[in-house]
């Protein structure tokens, strides 16, 4: 056999297959792996083999993320970004600085905020003026289901106390009625339609900063969650193409479509041409988004039943579906019978049942396909509901983060869910007993895309180091899953949902060597060490597309 053009050697390879095999050493030629074992591969070292001397660290599959926004989240990163920040003072003096920097600017855009920084969750317009008042400013919050707004946005959208608020969405109010300067939802896009339009370079330039992040943290490829219109950033998917095209797009990428819930089934042609045309080197859209509700912060998460008024008391709200059951049961089946995955996304236990159901009636009129359906975020599920992820072959796609005990948790959520719903939050080891496929992903720019920190916090239940907000206890530590379940779920079974397992999310011979080496190995140390972890190098197909300074 001729020589490895690069071969990792001495540390522990988490191979992520079936069996979770270990091995020592790893072979690439050609960009694939050709030998997997122990010291047999030393046979394959030439005189032009690339040596990479683990030296006791682990080498595992690339992660994969399958909930992220990847051009959004690096807009936000060349935008006013908020995200390195948490309390009220420090936003309005980064925004501050920002104007002052950025005086050509017609809006001050960007975002990242944490609702938990402000009162009820709900930054005001007067709060914003101080920091930017000769113009429009417009900043989503960390989850991007709430905009913070200062008063020349709201009179340029025309928004006051006679503006009704939209169906999908809801105006922050003083009692007279008086906007206050959070927009929830729908609401957000009475302003962001008065957004300038972002032009492609801009973007692509957005695509590849986003993408050096994420191949930092080990994230070779990845499922855009929405690509389309949607928001104040503009539709991603010509930067993809244009990245594909020029061979700047190293990560191979799902692009799932945004289904227009202002719409019905009249949209899915479109959709159809546009999975037609925007397919391209490594970048497929293949997917089809649909947002089923909101969040349980600002109380538009679809709950089975009503919200809280935070004393244990019922109120007259569950939440919002923004897609009615009858338009999604039809929907779901005529997409899975023209190949499309549906990816979705449901946080309170209605939207989750809705979405289960209406992937129920397409298995009761098409079939059993293998387009791999699944369900991202899935915080509060009924216990009923569990099982029929397997049953159903409807993926869990778990944003690990989340699942702990922060302010916003504690402040904004807990009292309003009620003692037994909040006790049914991020699942994890309830569906992994239930036998249903897990994948992982971040939701960035919502939180971090840091694949160690996630997995951290589904063995642990608690934030893991440089997360922490406060003393708190593991949260439902019985939802707890072990560090293989979980580096499996953000490998393998990310790159199952994705459609990319023939080739990757495992080390086996003859898949892509893409790949992530850690600067430890996380089985030899407690569990409350993992989130330590860093990653030292990142590659995709043998190519290094990222080393830290130190690796």
């Amino acid at each position: 056999m001729p020589s490895a053009e690069l071969v990792f050697t001495g540390g522990a390879v988490f191979t992520a297959d079936a069996v979770r095999s270990r091995a020592h050493s790893v072979a690439v030629s050609g960009g694939r792996i050709i030998a997997v074992g122990g010291d047999e591969v030393r046979e394959l070292i030439g005189t032009k083999t690339e040596v990479v001397d683990l030296s006791g660290r682990m080498l595992t599959p690339g992660f994969q993320d399958a909930h992220v926004h990847p051009v959004w989240g690096g807009l936000d990163m060349l935008r006013c970004d908020l995200a390195g920040y948490s309390t009220a003072p420090d936003y309005l003096d980064a925004i501050s600085r920002f104007a002052a920097a950025n005086p050509d600017d017609e809006w001050v855009l960007g975002g990242g905020w944490q609702m938990s920084a402000f009162a009820g969750g709900t930054p005001t317009a007067t709060a914003l003026d101080s920091a930017v008042a000769d113009r429009p400013a417009f900043l989503p919050n960390r989850d991007g289901h709430g905009a913070w707004v200062n008063s020349a946005a709201l009179r340029l959208a025309g928004i006051d106390r006679d503006t009704p608020d939209p169906s999908d969405g809801r105006i922050e109010r003083a009692p007279d009625g008086t906007p206050t300067g959070t927009l929830h939802e729908g609401a957000m896009g009475l302003v962001n339609r008065l957004l300038p339009e972002e032009p492609l370079d801009r973007l692509t330039e957005a695509l590849l900063v986003g993408q050096r992040y994420l191949h930092s943290y080990g994230i070779t490829a990845w499922q855009d969650a929405i690509v389309g219109s949607y928001g104040d950033a503009g539709d991603p998917a010509p930067a993809y193409m244009k990245a594909a095209a020029d061979g700047t797009l190293t990560a191979r990428v799902i692009g799932a479509l945004w289904w227009d819930r202002t719409k019905g089934l009249e949209q899915i042609p479109s959709l159809i041409e546009r999975r037609e045309r925007f397919r391209a080197g490594r970048f497929a859209a293949t997917s089809i988004k649909v947002m089923q509700d909101g969040v349980a912060e600002n109380f538009t998460a679809a709950m089975i039943e009503p919200y809280c008024d935070g004393h244990g008391h019922f109120t007259d709200n569950s939440g919002i579906s923004f897609v009615a059951s009858e338009i999604l049961n039809e929907a779901v089946p005529l997409l899975d019978a023209a190949g499309f995955q549906v990816h979705f996304h449901a946080i309170g236990d209605r939207a989750v049942r809705e979405c289960l159901d209406a992937v129920e009636h397409s298995i009761s009129r098409n079939g059993r396909g293998h387009n791999r359906h699944h369900i991202a975020h899935i915080q509060v599920v009924h216990p009923e509901d569990i099982p029929r992820f397997r049953r159903l072959d409807v993926a869990a796609n778990m944003q690990s983060l989340w699942a702990t005990l922060e302010p916003q948790m504690v402040d904004l959520t807990l009292p309003f869910l009620g003692a037994t719903r909040s006790a049914w939050q991020y699942p994890f080891g309830d569906l992994l007993r239930s036998g249903a496929v897990l994948a992982a992903g971040s939701d960035w720019s919502v939180s971090s895309p840091d694949p160690l920190a996630a997995i951290h916090t589904a063995v642990n239940r608690l934030a893991g180091p440089g997360y922490e907000e406060g003393d708190y206890e593991p949260f439902l530590p019985e939802q707890a899953i072990d560090l293989a379940t979980s580096l499996t779920a953000y490998t393998a079974g990310s790159a199952w949902v994705n459609h990319l397992d023939a080739d990757t999310g495992t080390i086996e011979v003859g898949k892509y060597a893409d790949l992530a080496v850690l600067d430890r190995d996380p089985f030899d140390a407690p569990s409350d060490e993992i989130g330590h972890t860093r990653v030292l190098q990142t590659f995709v197909e043998g190519e290094r597309v990222y080393a830290a300074s130190d690796a």
